[in-house]
């Protein structure tokens, strides 16, 4: 197990040639776009197979009423100008956009305590690491009175009741699209799957020659 960074692609690709990886497996998540981009280049350089795991994204449905926004600026910019209490639910490294609002009030779930220079001026902080249950969520958007939320589309299971609160309560959802991740088409030795699941199935098809005991695909 290795923790922290390995300073950028130069890095990723001397640990896989140092370490004789025969499979680099892309488990980030979805908005991590930054490192789905090193593991492709750290294959093509290193001609290591790559298996990206991508979770398909939340889709909305009848009922929903969501603001889809390409980024956090989009998303500050899109809760208006009327004062409105707003459940923000993005991770405490993307609350830039939002810290300096004087005319919103906010409740912000973050797993961690975010540093005091980041939080907006008027937020109510709750520190909780999913999965969420629906009732949990319907009572913590009723008890505070939210009006509109705020989110990345991250798919899954594990956070995607607050979607589900949200749609029984008429409130109005402002979702964050995904960053454009690299295609991997052009790429030989890469395959896209959508689950842990699947990964494990395609791995255990990998002999450590470093070839797939089947087609690659």
């Amino acid at each position: 197990m290795r923790t922290g960074g390995f300073g950028g692609v130069d890095g990723l690709t001397k640990y896989l040639r140092a370490e004789s990886i025969h499979v680099l497996v892309d488990a980030t998540h979805p908005y991590a776009a930054q490192m789905s981009c090193h593991a492709v280049l750290a294959s093509e350089q290193t001609d290591t197979a790559l298996l990206a795991i991508r979770r398909p994204p939340w889709q909305p449905g009848p009922g929903d009423q969501w603001v889809m926004v390409p980024d956090m600026a989009a998303a500050a910019d899109a809760m208006g100008e009327a004062p409105r209490k707003v459940f923000l639910t993005v991770g405490q490294n993307e609350l830039e956009p939002f810290k300096g609002v004087r005319r919103h009030s906010f409740v912000l779930r973050s797993i961690d305590l975010p540093p005091a220079e980041m939080t907006p001026l008027d937020a109510t902080i709750l520190t909780a690491r999913g999965p969420f249950q629906l009732e949990d969520e319907t009572s913590l958007m009723v008890n505070h009175g939210i009006e509109v939320m705020i989110t990345k589309n991250s798919g899954g299971t594990a956070t995607a009741a607050k979607l589900e609160a949200a749609r029984n309560l008429d409130i109005t959802v402002i979702m964050v699209e995904r960053p454009q991740l690299p295609d991997l088409e052009h790429l030989d030795r890469a395959q896209v799957v959508t689950g842990a699941d699947a990964a494990f199935d395609w791995i255990v098809k990998f002999d450590l020659t470093g070839h797939r005991t089947d087609s690659m695909s």
